[in-house]
């Protein structure tokens, strides 16, 4: 059967860091306060030439290189991206035309902080129908531009960044030894719409808006929802908690990612952590917490890598991949 084979990792972050002793002049808060709270300390913030594309670009470049791959290569780009640089068109063909691809297709995906785990899942959907052999999946955001910087309790939560995988169509005899993509599970839920929103729009306010969100809402759903699609994505593939190498979640809350491993009975040390050092960058979340953990040695070919996302909507999903 085909498989979605991971042919190569990039990532990208804005120049400039940000640490939680900047906001202390900002918003009534302390370092303290948010490491104990969050986990993080620190976040990278776009400047003025720094885009959801341009960052999405070099992500994509450091993938390719790290493929061995050139833009030739590629017949489909699958953007993920709450932030894009215009309403229209999609960031996905602006990074395709600046990569010099002028053939295949690119489209944006937008399903928040769920994003990139939808986008992969979208990208095996592609190959395996036999749409494209190679995909550059991306995660790119700019968060810090939809940002209430009066907001404490939202504003020193995100970060900017972006993070990219290529997947490539590859042959597997259908079982969990197979490397590439092999299992996954996606969910929705609209009626929790307005606990995390940007108040604006093209359609209702004619403007970007602010992030808004209901923090202790969020954190009561968040456990529940990322264990159930987890179970599901485990029973689809005929595995548990010990059989995997590394788990890659959303890197939203330190404490909601020790409280969903401690739920599942994944081990600490198979957990990968960056919010530290990136804060929450929605869908390039996950692909920069994957390119830290494959650049530093932890991920080698042949784990079996599970990765967990949660974003506004509520979205959630979760994908099981063979490095």
């Amino acid at each position: 059967m085909i498989r979605s084979v991971v042919r190569g990792m990039g990532a990208a972050l804005p120049r400039r860091i940000m640490k939680n002793a900047d906001f202390e002049g900002m918003v009534e808060t302390s370092d303290e306060w948010i490491v104990q709270r969050t986990g993080i300390r620190q976040r990278h913030i776009a400047a003025d030439d720094e885009t959801t594309a341009s960052l999405g670009e070099a992500a994509a470049r450091a993938a390719l290189a790290n493929a061995g791959l050139t833009p030739g290569d590629i017949d489909l780009i699958v953007l993920a991206t709450s932030t894009p640089n215009n309403t229209f068109p999609a960031t996905a063909v602006e990074i395709q035309n600046r990569l010099g691809m002028h053939h295949g297709f690119a489209f944006d995906m937008q399903a928040v902080c769920s994003g990139f785990v939808y986008a992969v899942t979208t990208a095996d959907l592609y190959i395996r129908g036999g749409l494209a052999k190679r995909v550059l999946v991306i995660g790119s955001e700019t968060f810090s531009r939809i940002l209430d910087w009066n907001d404490r309790s939202t504003c020193v939560l995100f970060g900017d960044g972006a993070g990219a995988l290529i997947l490539e169509a590859g042959e597997g005899a259908g079982t969990i030894a197979d490397h590439g993509v092999l299992a996954a599970s996606l969910r929705s839920d609209g009626v929790h719409k307005d606990k995390l929103f940007v108040d604006g729009g093209p359609s209702t306010t004619g403007t970007v808006g602010h992030l808004r969100m209901e923090g202790r809402e969020v954190f009561k759903h968040a456990v529940g929802m990322i264990t159930d699609v987890i179970e599901a994505t485990f029973s689809a593939a005929g595995i548990s908690a010990d059989d995997l190498d590394w788990f890659v979640p959303h890197q939203a809350n330190k404490r909601i990612i020790d409280a969903s491993a401690k739920k599942l009975g994944i081990a600490e040390q198979k957990v990968v952590v960056t919010v530290d050092l990136h804060g929450n960058t929605s869908a390039a979340s996950v692909p920069l917490a994957l390119s830290v953990a494959v650049a530093d040695g932890r991920i080698k070919k042949g784990d079996l890598v599970l990765l967990e996302a949660m974003g506004g909507g509520f979205t959630w999903g979760a994908v099981l991949v063979r490095w």
